[in-house]
């Protein structure tokens, strides 16, 4: 993860000035800053989420290099987004979105790494599953998007999901048995439903939401299956007007008996990390009882089925390339069953937190963390922080502190995070408190 000789030399250290926005007791802030020093550049200036609501933005010099980090982890800030004074509520997640995509909006000055409007489509799942079809890039089949621009053109448009009487009638008209339910501005797998039908009637929802007898939802560490329809449609229902996502499920190539994905890791459109995820439930996050898997054993699998592992990094990069103005992105990529075909699942602007994993093979970041890899492509090529766009500053309201979390229930996870520090199948947790999608 050090740096070679030549990028540690003075006329580097005397490189970009570089800003980070985030928690700044959070270790992705940690991570970065290591990665900035390792290259010899200054300590990067951290601004906090916290005040940057507080305050209704934050300013930075013409030459500052601005990179936007994940605003997860921290109960003030979260309870500024969303408004409850739970974190570990499911509900909420509409208001979190239009606070940060606001929040990111007074950020003003500086050159940035990542684009305000592309946060804005990957942070809206229905939108950015409608730009990865109309780039071409393989996505399970949706009802609730469609290519923004040809819609009228084909003759089709979202689908509009108010509770789940339009579930059930969406998948009689698309004839998904089983299909993904997903809060359109959810991450780390927060109010996922995996709903499968059967041809006697049966039916059952597996998700991390805890219902209460009073209606309320719950994060949860631990899957739960619902087979009532009542109580399925009460969750639906619930989360409904935050905004809903809607997917086809497809069956997923396995690893060792276990249903497996992979994150991959894109900095400056080329795939430089990635990692396998398996699970015995439809959902793969570490969290929620998914262990890490073999990526040889994954690349084996792949060309052995008459695939080149070239071809599954390629899909990666084309769905990066549908947001050219974000520095790094991770993409979830979930491999059919065979391991023949792959279609990407979500396309993750806080995707890139893959502690002490270095680079693949090849790729240009060999014995660099992703942070590091980061640094070094913005070293190589500084164009690729671009100057920010003036926007109008709007004020946010202040609002106190979230209490402490229930010990039974999950607090609001770090968006897109792969990896879960907690689980101790995980080889690479660093001892924090925080849980991961």
């Amino acid at each position: 993860m050090s740096p070679s000789a030549n990028e540690a030399d003075p006329a580097h250290r005397a490189g970009p000035r570089l800003a980070v926005v985030g928690n700044p007791e959070n270790r992705r802030v940690a991570l970065f800053g290591a990665a900035v020093r390792g290259f010899g550049l200054p300590e990067p200036r951290v601004v906090s989420w916290e005040e940057v609501l507080r305050s209704g933005g934050a300013d930075f010099a013409a030459d500052e290099v601005v990179r936007i980090d994940s605003p997860g982890e921290n109960p003030a800030v979260d309870h500024l987004l969303r408004g409850t004074g739970d974190p570990t509520r499911v509900e909420g997640s509409a208001r979190w979105y239009a606070g940060l995509m606001s929040a990111v909006r007074t950020l003003r000055g500086g050159r940035r790494l990542d684009d305000p409007d592309e946060l804005a489509v990957l942070f809206d799942k229905r939108r950015c599953h409608a730009v990865l079809t109309a780039g071409g890039v393989p996505v399970p089949a949706s009802p609730t998007s469609a290519a923004e621009e040809a819609a009228g053109e084909r003759g089709t448009a979202p689908a509009s999901v108010r509770g789940w009487d339009d579930v059930r009638a969406l998948m009689r008209a698309h004839r998904m048995h089983r299909l993904f339910v997903k809060p359109a501005h959810g991450s780390s797998a927060s109010g996922v439903l995996a709903v499968e039908t059967s041809g006697a009637g049966r039916i059952r929802a597996t998700t991390s939401v805890e219902l209460t007898p009073d209606g309320r939802l719950f994060n949860s560490l631990r899957m739960r299956r619902y087979e009532r329809e009542q109580d399925i449609a009460a969750i639906v229902d619930t989360l409904a007007p935050d905004g809903l996502h809607l997917e086809r499920w497809l069956p997923k190539a396995s690893q060792r008996g276990r249903a497996a994905d992979l994150r991959v890791v894109v900095v400056a459109g080329r795939a430089t990390h990635a990692v396998v995820r398996t699970s015995a439930s439809p959902l793969t996050n570490l969290h929620l009882g998914g262990s890490r898997g073999d990526l040889d054993e994954a690349r084996a699998a792949v060309e052995a089925a008459g695939a080149r592992w070239s071809e599954v990094l390629d899909v990666c990069e084309r769905a990066a390339a549908c947001f050219p103005n974000t520095l790094c992105v991770g993409v979830d990529l979930l491999p059919a069953v065979g391991w023949r075909r792959f279609a990407v699942g979500e396309v993750n602007a806080f995707g890139d937190l893959l502690p002490r994993l270095t680079g693949l093979p090849g790729s240009g970041a060999e014995g660099r963390d992703t942070y590091a890899a980061q640094v070094a492509a913005i070293l190589r090529d500084p164009s690729l922080a671009r100057p920010a766009v003036p926007r109008p500053a709007r004020t946010a309201t202040s609002a106190p502190s979230a209490p402490a979390r229930p010990p039974s229930r999950a607090a609001p996870h770090d968006p897109q995070d792969p990896l879960d520090p907690l689980d101790p199948l995980d080889p690479y947790r660093t001892g924090t408190t925080d849980v991961s999608a």
